[in-house]
């Protein structure tokens, strides 16, 4: 998710100001970061395929995810996204404020019903899971729990983006108080977590390269971004430590997709939207983005799939209330907040 900075995206933002306001032919896309990363990409592997297919073009703005749900609630009065791209709880706060409209791309039938809202405002657009990374050249083992993090030889050495601010970084307050059994317990290990941590970041995706260069030894991140990015940095490896009770455990953390409210390109938007979902698209999705497609008739083979199911082997997978979530979000940032001091 490089997770870009506010001032990356403003001037990304600026820039498609200064051009033609309502061609109908160019779609704009404001989405969290990981899709576009590695070479070849997912999205622009896709963005091609759609401007050849449709005549359209893309502009692509990326941003930490929830910088780009505050970007499009600032132009609410005068939209300049037609998709948005991000991450829970993000997307929940994005549709409950008002900043999506609904829609029904072709082969929505194929997405399960956990994955997309009843009122049709989103859709998970691929399948992802919150993760950490470490530097295994200098480490050698991944840090077997979260307990370990806390020892001195990390001082200065761990760092994860931000709650509230960047959909990883929230996603690491909501495994932390899921690790250890509740919210009490979590936030005081954040708190004990605070001696070695260099302190918050608004992007997860940068924190990657620092890892692989041994100015950090653990940080953040998602499977789907972390392995897009290992060819760049052959040093960083994923882990999931474990709690208290010794289980390993992660969730889905889904890039979902959504039709701005009020779109300058509707049109152009729903084309894009339904592309990207089609079934063609989601059967790259392993194979490029080495994430995971959400339709339920895309059943991929490729090494990176077999490689993805291998690595969440002994990791629980559980469910987190998105809805519960967003509705503690802003009292538990806080508390966040207050327990460490950033």
């Amino acid at each position: 998710m490089s997770r870009a900075s506010t001032f990356a995206l403003a001037c990304s933002i600026a820039a498609i100001l200064a051009a033609p306001a309502f061609a109908e032919d160019v779609v704009t896309v404001y989405s969290a970061d990981g899709l576009h990363d590695g070479t070849p990409n997912w999205y622009q592997t896709q963005f091609d395929a759609f401007t050849k297919a449709t005549g359209i073009k893309v502009q692509y703005v990326e941003g930490g995810s929830g910088v780009v749900v505050e970007r499009v609630a600032k132009e609410k009065s005068n939209p300049q996204a037609d998709v948005l791209v991000t991450l829970p709880p993000f997307i929940q706060k994005a549709a409950a404020d008002g900043l999506l409209q609904a829609s029904t791309p072709a082969g929505a039938d194929q997405i399960p019903a956990g994955s997309k809202d009843p009122n049709g405002m989103y859709y998970a657009l691929v399948n992802n899971y919150m993760n950490f990374i470490y530097n295994a050249a200098t480490l050698g083992d991944a840090p077997k729990s979260f307990t370990d993090l806390l020892d001195p030889k990390f001082k200065g050495k761990i760092q994860y983006s931000t709650p509230g601010q960047a959909g990883d970084g929230t996603a690491v307050m909501v495994q932390v108080n899921h690790a250890f059994g509740g919210k009490d317990a979590g936030f005081d290990f954040m708190k004990k977590l605070q001696a070695n941590n260099v302190g918050p970041s608004s992007s997860t995706g940068k924190l990657t390269a620092l890892v692989n260069k041994g100015e950090l030894l653990v940080a953040n991140g998602d499977l789907q971004m972390n392995l897009a990015q290992m060819a760049q940095n052959p040093n960083i490896k994923v882990f999931w430590p474990a709690g208290p009770d010794g289980a390993r455990s992660t969730f889905a953390l889904p890039y979902y997709v959504g039709l701005v409210a009020g779109a300058p390109h509707a049109e152009a938007g729903k084309k894009l939207i339904a592309f990207l979902l089609s079934k063609d698209a989601q059967a790259q999705v392993s194979a490029v983005a080495q994430g995971m497609p959400v339709r339920q008739d895309v059943q991929p083979n490729d090494d990176n799939f077999k490689n993805m199911q291998s690595m969440l082997q002994g990791v629980t997978i559980w469910n987190p209330d998105w809805a519960q979530v967003l509705k503690d979000l802003q009292a538990d940032v806080a508390r966040w907040l207050e327990a460490t001091g950033c």
